[in-house]
């Protein structure tokens, strides 16, 4: 008997990761508005297998700065 090769359930290589700005942690208390900015996306594990560094606006420290990605729920 022959499996099909669509009965296998193969991972998707899209993965959701949460960005986090680097000035807000560092910078904790010494801002006006206090809070972490955080931003949910997508990546693709093949084409970027290290963390993901975008530059994103951050309303807490009202620039664009440095969002890393953190250990989250990477799942689904």
């Amino acid at each position: 008997m022959l499996k099909s090769k669509r009965s296998k359930r193969s991972k998707s290589t899209r993965v959701r990761v949460i960005l986090e700005c680097t000035s807000c942690i560092q910078n904790g208390v010494k801002k006006v508005r206090s809070g972490i900015s955080r931003y949910i996306t997508q990546k693709n594990r093949h084409n970027t297998p290290n963390q993901l560094e975008l530059k994103k606006f951050c309303p807490y420290c009202y620039k664009h700065m440095i969002h890393r990605e953190i250990k989250g729920n990477k799942g689904k």
